[in-house]
């Protein structure tokens, strides 16, 4: 078989580059008609243009939206949103600690996670979900509203492409504070290596779950982190901490940690399919596409006909 062609940087990814996640027949079907629409918690509503409610208009909202009787009465720009704009509220929330920075022989852990967000974004705008953006590293770094207008996909990926990966970032401790500050309930993805306390992350997990937020978590490692085949003696760096360097002897502690390394994983898994949410390994040897062919037509399967509760 032909071999994958590369993907482009993230500064490309716009409407037109990201086509070909549409073009997929399997993908569009799944994504538009099935399995993302399934994530809605209210009954889906069509395209119905009832009024919703009000909010206030930023960037990447279109001009056309903005409520011009509201600015007369408060001085003040508001975007009229309806129903159909309604229909689920995304967060993609995008690790950018300093060990998301490892690259191996492939692309940077950050590097895939932007891919895999800005596919998804794409996905979600479209069928007019709002989708918003999280950034952290040792605290919140932004955090863009969600929104599903048409140009907030150009500022969703722009943000993106300013995020680096840097910094020590207690995953529980973000996720957390989203619990807190995201009300209405919704769509969490978060696109990280899961490099944190178990016990802890279990907890702002189902924190998440408590608020009865929809939790999809990709776990994005590089196949040297899983196999650990370094050839002979290496000095490895701590990306998390400046300056702190180990040499170490893989062939010694290959075993040791391949062992630890597996376990977490794994239990990182089964306490987030335990809480009824998804989990997606996704290696930085494959491309973006193939990781969500393969979260869609394994969620199908396993759905099967079956509702989500």
């Amino acid at each position: 078989m032909p071999s994958t062609p590369p993907h482009p940087p993230i500064a490309a990814l716009d409407p037109t580059a990201l086509t070909r996640f549409g073009r997929l027949e399997l993908l569009s079907r799944l994504v538009v008609e099935g399995v993302m629409s399934g994530l809605h918690r209210s009954p889906f509503k069509g395209f119905s243009v009832e009024f919703a409610e009000h909010r206030p208009y930023g960037p990447g909202d279109e001009i056309r939206h903005i409520d011009w009787r509201a600015f007369g009465k408060t001085d003040r720009y508001f975007v009229r949103e309806f129903e159909e704009e309604t229909n689920l509220q995304a967060y993609l929330v995008l690790d950018t600690s300093g060990s998301m920075g490892f690259a191996g022989r492939t692309v940077s852990k950050l590097e895939l996670a932007r891919r895999l967000a800005a596919a998804l974004a794409y996905l979600m705008i479209r069928q007019r979900d709002a989708v918003g953006l999280v950034t952290f590293d040792g605290e919140l770094r932004s955090m863009l509203p969600a929104r599903s207008a048409p140009g907030h996909f150009a500022v969703l990926c722009s943000a993106m492409e300013r995020a680096r990966a840097g910094g020590k970032a207690p995953l529980h401790r973000v996720l957390h504070a989203l619990a807190d500050r995201i009300r209405r309930r919704g769509l969490i993805v978060i696109l990280s290596d899961g490099f944190d306390d178990l016990d802890a992350l279990s907890q702002s997990l189902r924190h998440l779950r408590h608020r009865h937020h929809e939790v999809l978590f990709f776990h994005i490692l590089a196949p040297e982190e899983e196999a650990f085949d370094f050839p002979g003696p290496t000095r490895f760096l701590d990306l998390e901490a400046d300056g702190h360097r180990l040499r170490v002897d893989p062939n010694a502690v290959r075993a040791v940690y391949r062992q630890r390394f597996d376990a977490h994983r794994r239990l990182l898994r089964e306490r987030l399919l335990g809480m009824d949410a998804d989990y997606q390994l996704a290696s930085t040897a494959e491309p973006p596409d193939r990781i969500l062919l393969d979260y869609l037509a394994r969620r199908t399967r396993r759905s099967g006909g079956r509702s989500r509760r």
